[in-house]
C-alpha cells in the first residue's frame, strides 16, 4: 500500500476521527517518494529501541532452507488471470513452477468492505477512478474468503496445487487497520482513538487497530492459527508490519512455530529486531529506493553498495532482505522494472537480485516483461497471450535461467558476500559470492554507456549468464567490456 501526506480534511461525523485524509487530485508520480518517507520514519522509530551496535551484535533467527534457497513470486489475483478468482489462479500455477519458483505470495483474499464513503477511502483509491469501495487492503472480516475471488475450497485447492507442484504458499495479512464497517467494530475497544474519543484513522484513511487490547491480539493470534491449521498456508507476508508492535509478532510465531515448525514470516517493513524472534525476512523496500534512485535520478552504481553496507552493518547478523524491482504498489503507479528501469537494465538489476544474499522476488507477468496497465483497484489482467512472442520468451528464459542458478549454485543462497573495488564505481557494481561450492563474481554496468571496468580480482571464470559483455585479458586484474546495461556471471573453475 502507498501512503500520502494530503491535505487536511473536516473531521467526520460517523463516529471516526482523522490522523491523515484524503486528497484526490494527488498525482500518482508523488507515491513512491511518500511512501519512501514514511518508511524512513517507521524505520527510525523501529530501531530507536536498541543501539545499532547491540543488534548488530546479535544474530537473526535461522530460517527454512525453502525460503533461503527460494525465488518468491508474487501473486496479485486481479491481475494474474482474467476472471480475477483463485480457482483461475490455480490453472496457471504449473507455469510459475515451470518458471522455477518456489514461494508463492498471495495477496490478501479476505473479505473487503465494501463501504461506499470515500472519507475511508485511501487517496490512491480515489484517485483511481474506479469509484470501487473493495480494497484488498482494507478488510471487513479476517476469517472469511471473499466471495470475488472465490470459495474456502478454492483456496484449499490453490494451496494443495501449488504444494504438489513443490511451492510454498504465504498469505497476506493487514492487522495495522481494517474497513470502517469491519466486523470488529462492534468491539469499540479494538480500536486507537484520538483525543476527542472518535476512532482513528491512519495514513490510508482506514480505522485503526488498538494492539494495547489483549482481545484483539486473541482474535488476530487465532486467526493466524486458522490458515495454517484449516488451509495449510506455509506462512504470511504481513502488511505495514513495523507499524504493529513487535511483541504482537514475536508471540504469533510462539504459538505458530509448534503447528508448523517451517513456518516463514516476511515483514512488509525494515525494522532490523524484527528478525531476531518474529520474521525470517524484511521487505526491503530502501534497497528498491536506492535502485530507483540510480536509475532516475543518477545516483552512482555505489550508493547500492553503500546502502547494503549500511544495513549489514546496523541490522542482526545473517539479516535477509526482499531484492525486488516490481511488486503490485509500484506496478499500480505504472512502475513496472521496464519503465523505470528500461528492458536491459531491467534485466542487470535481476541479476543482481538474483545473485545478491537475499531472496528475489517476481511480480506476476513481470517473467515476460508485461508492462500493461494494471491496478490494485480494478480487473486489468497481464497479457498472457502475448507470452508467446520472441520478446515475451526471451524474457521468461531469462528468469528461468537465473530460478535454476539459485537452485544450482549453492554460493548465490549459502555465500558471504565480498564487495569488489571497480575503476568505474559510478556505473559499475561487482561482488563476489564465495562457499565452499565455489566462487562466483556477478559485474553489471548501470549505466547506458559502453564501459570498460577493470575489477580488483584476478583469475579466470567461466560464464554463467551474460548479456553484451566480454572479458579483457590484463595482467593480474579482471577486466570488462560493458555495453550499456550490460551484466557478467560467472563461475570459478
Amino acid at each position: 500500500m502507498t501512503v500520502t501526506t494530503p491535505k487536511a480534511e473536516p473531521q467526520s461525523s460517523t463516529g471516526f476521527g482523522k490522523t491523515v485524509a484524503g486528497d484526490s487530485s494527488m498525482k500518482a508520480k508523488q507515491f513512491l517518494a511518500q511512501w519512501m518517507v514514511v518508511l524512513l520514519l517507521w524505520g527510525g522509530s523501529a530501531h530507536a529501541g536498541e543501539p545499532a551496535q547491540n543488534l548488530a551484535s546479535r544474530q537473526a533467527r535461522p530460517s527454512p532452507e525453502w525460503l533461503t534457497r527460494g525465488v518468491m513470486y508474487q501473486v496479485w489475483l486481479r491481475g494474474f488471470t482474467p476472471e480475477g478468482t483463485l480457482r483461475a489462479a490455480t490453472k496457471r500455477l504449473p507455469s510459475v513452477a515451470e518458471l522455477g519458483a518456489n514461494i508463492i505470495y498471495l495477496c490478501p483474499v479476505q473479505l473487503q468492505d465494501a463501504d461506499m464513503r470515500r472519507e475511508f477511502w485511501s487517496t490512491r483509491q480515489k484517485a483511481s477512478g474506479t469509484n470501487n469501495p473493495r480494497n484488498p487492503y482494507r478488510i471487513k472480516d479476517y476469517n472469511r474468503v471473499d466471495p470475488e475471488y472465490g470459495s474456502e475450497s478454492d483456496l484449499r485447492a490453490f494451496i494443495a496445487t501449488a504444494h504438489k507442484l513443490g511451492m510454498r504458499v504465504l498469505m497476506d495479512l493487514v492487522y495495522f487497520h481494517c474497513g470502517p464497517t469491519s466486523v470488529l467494530i462492534k468491539h469499540p475497544e479494538f480500536f486507537k482513538r484520538d483525543a476527542s474519543g472518535k476512532i482513528s484513522t491512519g495514513e490510508w484513511n482506514f480505522p485503526v487497530l488498538n494492539f494495547d487490547n489483549r482481545q484483539l491480539r486473541e482474535h488476530l493470534w487465532a486467526n493466524m492459527e486458522h490458515w495454517v491449521k484449516d488451509f495449510d498456508a506455509d506462512g504470511f507476508r504481513c502488511d505495514v508490519a513495523d507499524a504493529v508492535p513487535l511483541d504482537f509478532w514475536e508471540e504469533a510465531r510462539a504459538r505458530l512455530e509448534p503447528i508448523r515448525p517451517d513456518l516463514v514470516i516476511l515483514a512488509e517493513g525494515e525494522r532490523y529486531a524484527n528478525v531476531l524472534k518474529a520474521f525470517d525476512i524484511n521487505y526491503g523496500f530502501s534497497w528498491y529506493g536506492a535502485t530507483f534512485a540510480v536509475f532516475s535520478r543518477g545516483e552512482p552504481a555505489s550508493s547500492l553498495r553503500a546502502r547494503w553496507e549500511k544495513q549489514h552493518a546496523d541490522g542482526p547478523r545473517g539479516i535477509k532482505f526482499l531484492r525486488f524491482t516490481e511488486n503490485h504498489d509500484w506496478v499500480n503507479d505504472m512502475r513496472h522494472a521496464e519503465v523505470v528501469c528500461g528492458e536491459h537494465g531491467a534485466n542487470a538489476m535481476s541479476v543482481i537480485n538474483f545473485t545478491l544474499d537475499g531472496v528475489p522476488l517476481l511480480y506476476n507477468g513481470q517473467e515476460i516483461g508485461d508492462t500493461s496497465a494494471q491496478s490494485i483497484y480494478a480487473r486489468w489482467a497481464v497479457r498472457w497471450e502475448a507470452a508467446c512472442l520472441p520478446k515475451a520468451k526471451k524474457e521468461f528464459a531469462f528468469h528461468q535461467k537465473l530460478c535454476q542458478l539459485r537452485r544450482t549454485e549453492p554460493a548465490l543462497t549459502g555465500g558471504e558476500v565480498v564487495w569488489l573495488d571497480n575503476d568505474q564505481p559510478a556505473a559499475v557494481l561487482s561482488f563476489l559470492r564465495r562457499a565452499a561450492g565455489g566462487e562466483i563474481i556477478t559485474v553489471a554496468n548501470l549505466s547506458n554507456r559502453k564501459i570498460k571496468a577493470h575489477i580488483e580480482l584476478s583469475g579466470k571464470f567461466n560464464t554463467l549468464i551474460s548479456d553484451r559483455a566480454k572479458t579483457v585479458p590484463v595482467q593480474g586484474k579482471l577486466a570488462l567490456e560493458l555495453e550499456a546495461f550490460g551484466f557478467f556471471v560467472g563461475k570459478k573453475p
